[in-house]
Formats: structure tokens, sequence, C-alpha cells
């Protein structure tokens, strides 16, 4: 899709958040209404074949704090991945900010990674740079995983980068097309596919420090999960090969 002019987007991943979505929701029409130019902004919630009331609860919290809110909604789960790819391409808007239903990290650090986007067509949140950000952390095991899990993340795809899983991004529309066109990772490991993608194309990335709240309600599992996204690392590099 062609960006339209004067308008940015904020993709927001969605799966069965029925707890969580309302509070997303109102506070990011609030976060909207103070941008310069407020209603430039698009709300672009992407339902990932949630089975609860999501998107109603999505469209009621909108409805009432007058937000013009688009749904991109498909039939059954596919991850994070998908639902990203699918919210930026279906996007119109330039750059694109992609968060978390969460908001672990609060939506006015985007203006720390616009300020690399003129330089950098890529701009990430990290956890990793200032361990004074972290306002609340995850579980012991949790932040083990993790720290394992970027150790291999360097040593196998993505190079010098601390944190690749945090979920604020901010993207060049173009470029994000272009990345999200050609990514095939649907589920957590997505982030790795595209910081990938963008350093073998020699595409600039900012690692931003920003700050970042544990949210208790992850839909990591431990076990499950972690499997998967060690087997993608495996399978970005046979794909991209």
């Amino acid at each position: 899709m062609t960006p339209e002019a004067g308008v940015a987007s904020l993709v927001v991943p969605a799966y069965n958040e029925a707890s969580r979505i309302e509070h997303c929701v109102r506070t990011a029409a609030a976060w909207i209404a103070t941008r310069p130019g407020g209603c430039g902004w698009e709300l672009l919630l992407v339902d990932d074949g949630s089975t609860d009331d999501t998107v109603a609860r999505a469209r009621r919290v909108a409805s009432a704090e007058g937000l013009a809110l688009r749904v991109v909604a498909y039939g059954r789960n596919r991850g994070k991945g998908a639902a990203i790819r699918a919210g930026v391409l279906e996007s119109s808007g330039d750059p694109i900010l992609v968060s978390d239903t969460d908001l672990s990290t609060p939506l006015t650090e985007w203006t720390k990674l616009a300020e690399k986007l003129p330089t950098h067509p890529v701009a990430i949140g990290s956890r990793a740079l200032e361990q004074a950000l972290v306002r609340k952390r995850q579980p012991f095991y949790r932040q083990l995983m993790g720290r394992t899990f970027n150790r291999l993340v360097r040593l196998l795809t993505v190079h010098g980068i601390g944190d690749t899983q945090c979920g604020f991004k901010l993207f060049r529309a173009d470029v994000a097309r272009e990345l999200f066109r050609d990514a095939r990772v649907d589920r957590f490991a997505y982030d790795v596919e595209i910081l990938y993608l963008a350093q073998r194309r020699g595409i600039p990335i900012a690692e931003v420090p920003v700050v970042w709240i544990n949210s208790p309600e992850s839909k990591v599992a431990v076990v499950r999960d972690s499997l998967r996204m060690l087997a993608d690392l495996f399978r970005i590099r046979w794909m991209h090969r």
C-alpha cells in the first residue's frame, strides 16, 4: 500500500486480549490526541484469530474515545509475526510504529526512536542498553531464557544487537514494507528475521534504550515457544540463504 501523506501508523497485534485491549486502545487514543496533528495517526489492530471478544471491546472503546480504529482480522491464529506482517502491509502511514498490546514500553518512548529514523530506517527499542530503564523485570527464568536466546541470535543470525525481542519498533514505511513482504516467520522469532534481512541488505538499524515495564501476562510459553524460536533461527538462515 502506498503511504498516505501526513499519516503515521501504529500497528498492534492481538490474540485473545480481552483483558488488556480496552486499556491499550484507551491509552493509544489519549496518546494520539496529544500528537501534533493527532488525527494523522491511524491505529491498526490485527486480530490474530482471537476466540474471545477482543475486537468487540476494542471497537467499543475506540468509538467512545472518538478514535478511528482499523481492524485486520483472519480466521485462525497464525502467530505474532504473521499478525504484524499483515498489519504493516495493510497500513497506510509513514512511519510505522509496532507495539505490543500490553504497552510494556510506553508509547511516549516513540520520540527516542523517531530521532534516529532520518539516518536509521529501522529503530528498535532495547532493554539491554540501560538497565535502569527496566522498571519491572521479568521473572529470573525468563531473563535467563532471553539472554540465552540472544546469544544464539548473535551467533547465528543478527550481529551486534543486544535485544532483538523488545516489542517496540519503528520503521520508515518503504523499508518496513520491503522487509515484511519478504518475511516468512509467523511466530515470536519474526523480529530476528526482519533484523536479519535488514542487516543483509545494509539497512542501518538503531538500537535505542527505552523504558520497559514487564507484563505478567506473557503469551510466550517457556518450553514450546522457546523450541519454536530456536528452530526458526536455523530456518531463517536456510530460507534466506
